[in-house]
């Protein structure tokens, strides 16, 4: 386990990230921030678990899902009541609360987005060094043909896995993907923009 989070073991974390040879290039310049997913006892040239990626990633989703559960339930009780605000409007917000599909887009999170989009983002780091506009439109490009697809594709089965679902997958797929992208590229394609 300690090879697997990148502890003793050789320094270069197991399973978990191998795919860039070493954070050492000669002649380059980053354009971004060290990483904090370097493990230092190496001098950069081994990769441990991104933990801070993880755990930030983890939390958005949490707290995502959560908004996502309140505002459905609200949306629900103002469509369904012409009485305006009731007295006990939290805890009917927070009552029917389905914490195990938090919980599933927190693991989601902290599993597979934290650090596959740390991946992600240190390949096109080291693809596309130099800050340019060219480099900018292409990162946010990659980021929307490649990613976001890999996203929404991952999120449907990891849900589908865990609710027992998966021979539904398929029709998944087909109803929701492409609607779930079209407005997942009106929030990101802006952000990616100022991410980068």
């Amino acid at each position: 386990m300690g090879s697997l989070l990148g502890g003793a073991g050789g320094g270069h974390g197991g399973l978990w990230w191998r795919p860039f040879e070493s954070q050492k290039r000669q002649g380059r310049r980053r354009s971004s921030k060290p990483s904090h997913s370097v493990d230092p006892t190496t001098d950069g040239g081994g990769y441990r678990f991104p933990l801070r990626q993880a755990l930030t990633a983890g939390s958005l989703a949490f707290t995502g899902d959560t908004i996502a559960q309140l505002s459905k339930r609200y949306r629900k009780r103002n469509a369904d009541s012409d009485s305006g605000f009731s007295k006990d409007i939290m805890s009917m917000l927070c009552s029917n609360h389905d914490w195990l599909r938090a919980l599933r887009m927190a693991s989601y999170g902290f599993l597979l987005y934290g650090p596959g989009s740390y991946a992600w983002y240190q390949y096109l780091d080291r693809a596309l060094p130099k800050q340019t506009v060219e480099n900018l439109l292409l990162k946010v490009l990659l980021n929307q043909i490649v990613l976001g697809p890999s996203v929404v594709a991952v999120v449907f089965a990891w849900n589908n896995i865990w609710l027992g679902k998966l021979s539904e997958l398929p029709n998944k797929y087909q109803k929701d993907a492409i609607p779930t992208l079209i407005t997942g590229y009106k929030f990101w394609v802006p952000v990616s923009v100022l991410n980068f």
